[in-house]
């Protein structure tokens, strides 16, 4: 897949952005830890979703599940067969989880829409309730929280809040590129002509099965290493309850407002989601000094969210990834008037 000039543009502002200026100006461990780790995480869980959701048009809601089943196969995998090392345990991870996306997408064929929906959801309680009904997964730990392993790539530890970055950011730029190519070939086509109009699609010669059991299985490929790099890089533990119901639908928000069918809109999305309620928290604490407590700042937080998905999916189905090109586009064709006019001007005096 050929790369245009505007791809490549942006690929390196991004990487000299994400590269050199983050890791020169920020020092401290929260913006890590807290902000930047999990924002890559959950994107890359929403490429996984808009790949399901956005281009093929699959009502599919348990994206936490197979994150949980990619989580918990990478500390099996580190602790069982360490001979695979950390790069082969989270690709292996990830098979894992696509062949639970392989099981739960093939209701597809039948159900469509809300049952679809439904029918995915089961994933989400299953596979949570394999982990919680049978030891071995979790080592025969008693506590219900484990403490995940060290990462360590080639025989050097990354540790460190920086480092533990620097993998995420290799680990979703390499799938990032991977979903475009996808996305603009011959497989992403045949996602969207299946989304637009499956029997249409049927008739021209693309196979139902193959192209919607493709999508679920590279979408739990996606939340898997997603769901092994939240664990080992953000909690540094496993529990399932952390990757219950709520993260599923927060995964499903991040991706209709980032925007449906769109790969920057699973960034957009990420961040907007998880960076709103630090702004909320910041203004009850500096404008109303803690006056508003904090289940209150919660439930606006959801009232917002809510109100968001409503207006989005009415006016802008694309998200804020369309507003953000719109913006682009205006200063762009502001910019390139002002540049016209002072030409003018220089050619007149």
């Amino acid at each position: 897949m050929t790369y245009t000039k505007k791809d490549l543009i942006n690929l390196s502002v991004c990487m000299v952005l994400s590269l050199i200026i983050i890791p020169t100006f920020i020092k401290t461990e929260y913006w890590y830890t807290s902000i930047l780790i999990p924002w890559l995480c959950l994107a890359l869980a929403t490429i996984g979703q808009q790949i399901v959701m956005g281009y093929t048009g699959q009502l599919a809601l348990g994206a936490a599940g197979f994150m949980a089943a990619g989580a918990f196969a990478m500390f099996n995998l580190i602790l069982r067969v360490p001979d695979l090392g950390f790069v082969g345990s989270l690709i292996v991870s990830g098979l894992i989880a696509a062949a639970f996306g392989i099981l739960f997408g093939l209701p597809s064929l039948k159900v469509r829409g809300i049952y679809l929906m439904v029918a995915t959801l089961a994933s989400q309680f299953f596979i949570i309730w394999m982990i919680d009904k049978f030891g071995w997964f979790k080592n025969y730990d008693s506590s219900g929280i484990i403490t995940a392993q060290d990462i360590v790539i080639l025989g050097k530890p990354f540790t460190t809040p920086l480092a533990m970055y620097l993998v995420c950011l290799a680990v979703t730029t390499v799938l990032t590129l991977l979903a475009m190519n996808m996305a603009r070939g011959s497989t992403g086509r045949n996602w969207m002509a299946v989304r637009d109009m499956d029997i249409a699609a049927e008739s021209m010669g693309v196979s139902l099965l193959r192209t919607k059991v493709q999508a679920f299985a590279i979408s739990a490929f996606y939340c898997g290493v997603a769901g092994a790099l939240f664990a080992f890089c953000y909690l540094k533990s496993l529990e399932p309850v952390a990757f219950d119901i709520k993260l599923s639908f927060k995964i499903l928000f991040m991706c209709i407002l980032g925007g449906l069918g769109t790969i920057n809109g699973a960034f957009i999305g990420a961040a907007f989601i998880l960076l709103f309620p630090v702004f909320l928290n910041a203004v009850g604490n500096n404008v109303f000094h803690g006056a508003i407590d904090a289940t209150i700042i919660s439930s606006i937080e959801q009232v917002i969210f809510g109100l968001l998905m409503i207006v989005f999916m009415i006016y802008e189905p694309l998200g804020m990834a369309k507003l953000w090109e719109n913006l682009k586009q205006k200063l762009r064709s502001k910019f390139l008037s002002a540049n016209i006019k002072n030409l003018k001007s220089l050619k007149k005096s």
